[in-house]
């Protein structure tokens, strides 16, 4: 099997990890090896439910008893994508009322920058450095790093950059601008949050200049940061919120939600302003849905906080030398990359699943399910000291 996934499925790295997958539950991955690993990374943030929720797995089984995709998005009325919706707007702020159903994080920003160039009628974007919303050629043009698209050149011209939480860049943002894009905690960077009422006072030089504020929430959204999105933490409100990973509990699954007045204009003039075939597919909005109504109806996102405490409190030791992030976004920061690159492969040797964050070396990413228990944490964090002392003590003996 390892010998037959290099040869036929192209990668994305020249060094995948490579473990062979068994099963999957809860907050444990296990491989065909007969391990046990203990995922402190949910998929990249995307199963913020675990592994095989009940709720999530009946949902999908249910829905497969009934249809499969019957027609391209927008035609026919399907149950699971009008009851996912309809619940998302009820508990949004009243301006983000409308969302269109795509099938990933990415295509749900290609179809925000869009609508916000047919809003406003204006080309000019502003992005900002070490941004990700992912890898399509939109999503591309408006990434902050020069070394991971330019062998793809040329993207979307118009594209100016600033520095998160730097106020005195948002000159920047003029009349000319159609939007501006930021995620709401940025992820590669090193889980980077805002700081001094940063997004506030971006919403306000928006609204001076006609601009289009876009929050990218593919990674806090979904109850990571203990509110449904980010943004909720940080009392602003965006025009145009872009969403994925974790709102499918584990399905391929993104949209875009902003007004009614202005979602309604990507209909006309041209008509399909923005179209997909299987967006809103009904296992996939099922799952959704079920995600939802289980965040929405538990305590799931109020354990965020103690949970958050807990691993801070869990992790001192002298190689940690501050935690970046918030709630269950957390970024552990080391001396180097060299240094967090042992440390994650070590844990991966001792069952724990750690990753890496693209732009930011020596960040150790942990992004648990929010279903992880206490007893989970300990057992997760004495792995990662254990992990630390260890390089500690390769370190001090190759002085």
């Amino acid at each position: 099997m390892k010998r037959d996934f290099f040869k036929y499925q192209a990668q994305t790295t020249l060094h995948p990890l490579a473990e062979e997958i068994s099963h999957a539950k809860g907050s444990y991955i296990y491989t065909t090896d007969g391990k046990k690993h203990l995922d402190f990374v949910a998929g990249v943030s995307a199963c913020v439910l675990g592994h095989q929720y009940p709720r999530v797995v009946n949902a999908i089984k249910e829905q497969l008893d009934k249809y499969l995709h019957v027609m391209v998005y927008g035609e026919y009325i399907q149950k699971p994508a009008v009851d996912f919706c309809k619940l998302l707007a009820q508990n949004l702020p009243s301006s983000l009322n409308k969302t269109y159903l795509v099938n990933s994080g990415t295509e749900a920003m290609e179809g925000a920058l869009k609508l916000a160039k047919r809003v406003t009628g204006r080309s000019h974007i502003v992005s900002c450095v070490n941004a990700y919303h992912g890898n399509t050629q939109g999503s591309m043009s408006i990434l902050g790093n020069e070394e991971r698209k330019r062998a793809f050149r040329p993207l979307l011209p118009d594209v100016s950059f600033i520095t998160f939480n730097q106020v005195e860049d948002l000159q920047q943002i003029t009349e000319k601008t159609a939007c501006v894009v930021l995620e709401t905690i940025q992820g590669s960077a090193g889980f980077i949050t805002p700081e001094n009422d940063y997004l506030s006072k971006v919403r306000k030089r928006c609204d001076e200049v006609g601009a289009m504020m876009i929050l990218d929430e593919i990674q806090p959204g979904f109850g990571r940061v203990g509110t449904l999105f980010g943004f909720q933490k940080y009392n602003v409100i965006p025009d145009v919120v872009v969403m994925g990973k974790g709102m499918g509990g584990g399905m391929p699954v993104g949209a875009f939600t902003a007004n009614e007045k202005h979602m309604d204009l990507l209909a006309h003039d041209p008509k399909c302003g923005h179209i997909t075939t299987f967006g809103g597919h009904p296992v996939i909005a099922a799952a959704s849905l079920a995600t939802l109504q289980e965040l929405l109806e538990t305590s799931l996102m109020d354990e965020v906080a103690e949970k958050e405490q807990l691993f801070r409190q869990q992790l001192q030791h002298p190689l940690i030398k501050e935690i970046h992030g918030t709630g269950l976004m957390l970024a552990p920061m080391t001396e180097s990359g060299e240094i967090t690159n042992r440390i994650i492969l070590k844990c991966k040797d001792k069952g724990l699943i750690l990753f890496w964050l693209m732009f930011e070396e020596r960040a150790i990413r942990i992004t648990p399910p929010l279903t992880i228990s206490k007893e989970e944490i300990i057992e997760g964090c004495q792995i990662l000291l254990e992990a630390c002392d260890e390089v500690l003590k390769e370190l001090n003996l190759s002085k």
